[in-house]
């Protein structure tokens, strides 16, 4: 028995032809849906990247208790289990957040791996001399550390051989060629692609050629769309020739199925983390706006050679959690107690249904659920987002270890049921976004009503419904005390009338979905809001009106982070400054702008 797992990141099914994308070159994936069964229903769970690979070792939610982090030490993890058990589990990835602080413990539970580096702002090659780069006003982040870092890196590709996604396949497949004859073992090839940058080459552009005559751009921010069509219709365009690329390694490994007859006993599971928006909804992006349905609905295919089912699809609600147990059920291991997540053994089979109701979010975000066909995305209840606690034994951010600011208000919390016995450190807790800025949004997928997410519901029937089934399900994975507070549902007793948020919070919904008026709307010629935050903060008229309107700016340490924007350019990536509150600050800036200092 032998396993392999292609993962790629930031897949969105929606710009794949097996589920019903059209003028986008991805013959392979083609071809793995006649190989294999299709899943309609699989939605991720807890986001972005890390958390998602810590329910895949876990078979567990994770984002009420923590944000992005390591395994924990009380962790189950799936791939450590199979080596416990003889099951050779190898780890081939361009993935470099493994290697930050926030993913330091995942790699190691492997048997053996190999990392590949260079992607995104990896700090990969040293140096000192700023190297070549464009004009990029369309990308925001143009000028950071990490731009100038993905520069370098940049650099040190310049085909596609020598790209770390070819080198991660390359790496997946000398591990075939050299095991295809052995038995038991487990190998997950891990392509950070068709993550952002959107860095691909010609042979994959040339499938996709358009006029388009701006800057460089295939990297978005997180934010609000503020570019016009043709722009738009550039960055899918880049994002399209990466998954053509991302197609082009799937052959590679297809072939070597074929090659050394896997396909007799070995399984193939073919999954992601999540998509991306890419302009739909009027944003960029992921993690600060709600998790629409191309964000968090994401492809799956499984082959299990057991039951060869191929070219079949299946409805059945399956999240990421679902992975580890069912590669552990493949290779005869029993699930550990605290795994939420089910085998699929039977679902590729026969499409038999898992589960009534899955959870999904971010730490700190909405809380969401859907059933298969309505989707709930509950905000918090009070504009403060609060409260809201981390709860860990690994205090790392993302790139980042806590601070000793952050750590010297920690509390030793009580076990959890899955912390097996130990306590936690309970630290306050920070979001990406405020979720009670969107409000709370409830849609119907069915074809026939809004399967795009265009027009939010207010049904009292149906969220009362969905908010029970959301309380049932946190209550199952023991999720904190304060996510009940902070999402104004009842820690016990019945979900009733007064919980409900839908038609509370419509003003909000109504309000987030405004767009920001182009830059063109605004003024040049003195102080506004398209003037750096820095220069705003330096003159004393417009400070105070600044200020008045955006109080947080007022500390020092924030100004650091985003001194070097303009307001629009703050707004367009913060939810919470609204486009009239940006038309307001303009008008109040020209007045202060005309006002004669004392």
């Amino acid at each position: 028995m032998k396993a392999i797992v292609l993962m790629f990141d930031t897949l969105n099914r929606r710009y794949l032809p097996p589920y019903g994308a059209e003028g986008v070159h991805a013959p392979n994936f083609e071809r793995l849906a006649e190989l294999s069964a299709t899943f309609d229903n699989c939605y991720g769970g807890s986001m972005p990247c890390m958390p998602a690979r810590r329910e895949m070792h876990t078979g567990r939610y994770n984002f009420l208790h923590r944000s992005w982090g390591p395994l924990e030490p009380f962790d189950d993890s799936v791939p450590q289990i199979l080596s416990a058990a003889g099951v050779h589990a190898h780890l081939v990835t361009d993935h470099y957040h493994y290697w930050q602080d926030g993913g330091a413990t995942y790699h190691n539970r492997f048997s053996s791996y190999e990392l590949f580096r260079g992607q995104e702002g990896d700090k990969w090659k040293g140096q000192v001399a700023d190297p070549p780069m464009p004009q990029a006003t369309a990308s925001w982040r143009a000028g950071s550390p990490a731009w100038r870092q993905d520069w370098v890196n940049r650099q040190h590709m310049p085909t596609a051989a020598t790209h770390p996604q070819t080198l991660t396949v390359d790496a997946g497949l000398e591990f075939i060629r050299t095991n295809h004859d052995s038995d038991r073992w487990f190998l997950q090839v891990e392509c950070f692609d068709p993550h952002e940058p959107f860095l691909s080459y010609p042979e994959h552009r040339a499938h996709y050629l358009h006029a388009y005559d701006g800057d460089h751009f295939d990297w978005p921010d997180y934010r609000r769309v503020a570019e016009d069509q043709p722009t738009v219709d550039h960055l899918r365009a880049e994002y399209s020739a990466l998954l053509t690329m991302c197609d082009a390694s799937l052959g590679r490994v297809l072939d070597a199925m074929d090659a050394h007859r896997l396909w007799d006993d070995t399984m193939l599971i073919v999954c992601t983390d999540h998509g991306l928006l890419l302009g739909e909804h009027g944003w960029w992006g992921k993690n600060v706006q709600p998790w629409y349905d191309e964000n968090i609905h994401t492809p799956l295919f499984i082959w299990d050679p057991r039951t060869a089912v191929r070219g079949e699809r299946r409805a059945s609600l399956v999240q990421t959690i679902d992975v580890g147990p069912t590669l552990l059920e493949y290779f005869g291991l029993p699930l550990t107690p605290d795994m939420h997540g089910v085998p699929l053994a039977d679902t590729v089979a026969t499409d038999r249904a898992v589960r009534g109701g899955a959870l999904f979010g971010n730490h700190g975000g909405h809380v969401n659920l859907t059933d298969g066909r309505y989707v709930y995305l509950r905000a918090c209840a009070d504009p403060a987002n609060q409260p809201l606690e981390e709860y860990t034994l690994m205090p790392t951010h993302m790139a980042s270890r806590f601070t000793a600011d952050e750590l010297r208000a920690v509390e030793l919390a009580e076990p959890f049921a899955f912390t097996k016995g130990v306590p936690v450190l309970r630290v306050p807790g920070a979001a990406w976004g405020n979720p009670h800025h969107f409000g709370t949004l409830l849609f119907d997928l069915d074809l026939d009503h809004d399967p795009e997410q265009q027009h939010p519901l207010v049904d009292d029937a149906v969220e009362l419904r969905m908010a029970t089934l959301m309380t049932e399900l946190m209550r199952r994975d023991d999720a904190p005390l304060s996510q009940f507070e902070r999402m104004g549902l009842p820690a016990t007793g019945e979900v009733g009338p007064e919980h409900l948020l839908a038609h509370a919070q419509r003003e909000q919904v109504s309000r987030s979905h405004a767009p920001l008026a182009p830059p063109g709307d605004f003024r040049t010629d003195g102080p506004g809001v398209l003037t750096p935050i820095d220069e705003l903060l330096d003159d004393p008229r417009s400070r105070d009106v600044l200020v008045g309107h955006l109080p947080m700016l007022a500390a020092d340490g924030l100004r650091r982070m985003v001194g070097h924007l303009s307001p629009y350019r703050l707004a367009a990536m913060t939810p919470a400054i609204s486009a009239d509150q940006l038309c307001r600050l303009e008008a109040d800036l020209a007045t202060a702008d005309t006002e004669v200092p004392a």
